[in-house]
C-alpha cells in the first residue's frame, strides 16, 4: 500500500499525539472539514516568541555568516516562504517548529511576526516532514544527515520511517547509523558540519576512535578545535588527534627581554639578560672598546666587590 504524504490533512484532527478525535458526520461534519482545510492552506502570522523548538536536531552549529545574510535578505525583502508549524499540546497560540527554524530565529531579531503554515501532525509526521525538508534543500553534510538518523533511531523510529524522512533507500540508512551511532551530538557539534567531509573520512574516525583510550584522549583536546578557522579543519584536526598523531609542539615562551645599560651621552655599555640559568652580562665593545678592555682584565675584583656590597647590604636589611 503507498504511504500516505506527510501533509494530508483528511483525517479527523488529533486531540493527543496520533490519535484522532470523533468528527461529526454529515452537514456539521462536512462543513467543519472544510473549514479545518481551509485554515491549513492558509498562512498565518504568528509571533516568533510563540513558536518552539521541537523535533530532532538537524544542524550541528550555526554559520553566523548565512545567518547574517538570511537576516538581511529578510530585513529588505520580507519572508518569502512561509514556515511549517504545528499547534503546541496544552498551550493555545503557541506551536511546535517543523520546518523553517532559521527563518523564525531571524525574524524574531528583526522583531517581525512569522508567516506560518499550521498542520495538525503527530511526532511521526513532524520528523518526517522537517528530514524531507531539509533533504530537499539538499544542503545538509554527510554527518548532520548520519546524526539525524542516529537520533531518530535512539527514538526507537523504524527504519523505513529514518529511511523516508531523508529520502534515502535502506542500505544507506545502515550505513549512515554506523557513524551516527558513534559520536554524541553533543561531540560532533564541537567539530561542525564538516561540509567537506564525506562518509569514507568519517568511516576512518570511527575505527580510530574505537581504540582503547582514543575517545577519552580525543575528547579531553576538544576546547584547542576552536583556534581552527574551519568544520573541515576541526575534523581533520580530530582525525589527526585519534590517529595517533604527534601533538603540536608546545610555543616556546617567550625570550626574557634583554636590558640595555646606556651612559647619558647615548654611549652603550652592556647588555643585561636574566634567564632561570642566572644573569648574563655583556660588555659590549662597539661604543666603548676600551672600557670593554678593562672589564675583562678586573673581571675578577669588580665581582668580588659586587659580591661584598651585597652582603654588606643584605646584613643591614
Amino acid at each position: 500500500m503507498a504511504r500516505k504524504g506527510i501533509l494530508t490533512t483528511d483525517n479527523a484532527p488529533t486531540t493527543r499525539r496520533g490519535a484522532a478525535s470523533p468528527t461529526p458526520r454529515g452537514a456539521v461534519g462536512a462543513l467543519q472539514s472544510s473549514l479545518s482545510k481551509l485554515q491549513e492552506n492558509a498562512v498565518q502570522e504568528i509571533d516568533p516568541h510563540h513558536i518552539h523548538q521541537a523535533g530532532v536536531s538537524d544542524r550541528l552549529g550555526s554559520n553566523a555568516e548565512a545567518d547574517d545574510a538570511l537576516r538581511e535578505s529578510m530585513r529588505v525583502y520580507g519572508q518569502q516562504v512561509p514556515v511549517l508549524v504545528r499547534p503546541r499540546d496544552g498551550e493555545p497560540g503557541h506551536y511546535d517548529i517543523v520546518y523553517g527554524r532559521r527563518r523564525v530565529l531571524a525574524l524574531r531579531d528583526l522583531g517581525l511576526p512569522v508567516k506560518a503554515m499550521v498542520r495538525q501532525l503527530d511526532d511521526h509526521a513532524l520528523v518526517l516532514a522537517q528530514g524531507q525538508e531539509n533533504t530537499a534543500r539538499q544542503d545538509l553534510s554527510f554527518i548532520e544527515k548520519a546524526s539525524f538518523a542516529a537520533q531518530l533511531d535512539a527514538l526507537d523510529y523504524d527504519r523505513q520511517t529514518i529511511a523516508a524522512a531523508l529520502s534515502m533507500d535502506l542500505p544507506m540508512v545502515s550505513r549512515m547509523l554506523k557513524v551516527g551511532r558513534a559520536f554524541s551530538v553533543d561531540f560532533l557539534v564541537e567539530i561542525g558540519s564538516a561540509p567537506g567531509i564525506g562518509r569514507d573520512r568519517w568511516m576512518k574516525l570511527v575505527a580510530a576512535m574505537d581504540a582503547p583510550g582514543v575517545r577519552e584522549r580525543v575528547e579531553a583536546r576538544l576546547p584547542a578545535l576552536v583556534s581552527l578557522p574551519t568544520s573541515d579543519a576541526r575534523f581533520e584536526q580530530v582525525l589527526a588527534w585519534a590517529a595517533g598523531a604527534p601533538a603540536p609542539k608546545a610555543a616556546k615562551p617567550p625570550a626574557p627581554p634583554v636590558r640595555k645599560v646606556v651612559t647619558d651621552a647615548g654611549i652603550a655599555l652592556a647588555k643585561v639578560k636574566r634567564n632561570d640559568a642566572g644573569v648574563t652580562l655583556t660588555i659590549t665593545a662597539g661604543d666603548a672598546p676600551e672600557f670593554s678592555n678593562w672589564v675583562d682584565a678586573e673581571a675578577e675584583t669588580l665581582i668580588h666587590e659586587l659580591y661584598d656590597r651585597w652582603l654588606n647590604e643584605r646584613s643591614k636589611d
